[in-house]
């Protein structure tokens, strides 16, 4: 009976596990090529962090998918990426960081 009842929880266990598991699939980073600059970025929180950013800057929906641009809008991200670097982000953390 309690093994039955084990049995239950362990199989109930397995598939919510493996649910939980496909619903954080999309989170995942991935790689993007950038064909203007030929160099590759990881697409991950600090890359859709600049997305975001050059989306309100342009008024564009930050919410629809990079890869789904038409390329001429994949270009200019592109080059406005490039024109604002890491160092921009990088810079408020630390002006954060020296405040404590």
């Amino acid at each position: 009976m309690i093994r039955g009842r084990v049995s239950s929880l362990v199989l109930a266990g397995a598939i919510l596990f493996s649910m939980v598991g496909v619903a954080c699939g999309g989170h995942h980073a991935y790689r993007v090529y950038d064909p203007y600059y030929t160099d590759y970025h990881q697409w991950n929180g600090d890359e859709d962090y600049y997305y975001r950013q050059w989306a309100d800057e342009t008024r564009r929906d930050p919410h629809r998918d990079f890869r789904r641009l038409p390329p001429r809008d994949q270009k200019e991200y592109w080059t406005w990426r490039h024109n604002h670097g890491d160092h921009d982000r990088n810079r408020d953390h630390d002006r954060d960081h020296d405040r404590r």
